[in-house]
């Protein structure tokens, strides 16, 4: 899987990089569910990722652009720092 997601994080031209964001459930849905206050529960938020098409290239954007608040491809910010971690890991050897 960690080689499936780093073969998704080099960003694209821009139009391309942006067009599966009209096919992601999250555009049809309250954004108050992706981005939880402090304290919050992301499970809304990650219930509808795990059910969208475009999730792949969700989670690759927000991982080759940094995005570190909301739910992202179905992760947390703190999922994804680590996820970050582990594929520099993963590259350093």
């Amino acid at each position: 899987m960690l080689e499936h997601l780093a073969s998704h994080t080099t960003p694209s031209p821009r139009a391309d990089a942006l067009s599966w964001q009209e096919q992601a459930l999250c555009s049809q849905t309250d954004p108050e569910a992706f981005f939880p206050e402090k304290g919050g529960s992301a499970r809304p938020g990650k219930r509808t990722c795990h059910r969208c098409e475009v999730r792949a290239e969700c989670l690759a954007f927000a991982l080759a652009n940094d995005e570190r608040s909301g739910i992202w491809g179905g992760t947390t910010g703190k999922e994804r720092r680590r996820l970050q971690r582990t594929l520099r890991g993963a590259g350093a050897r």
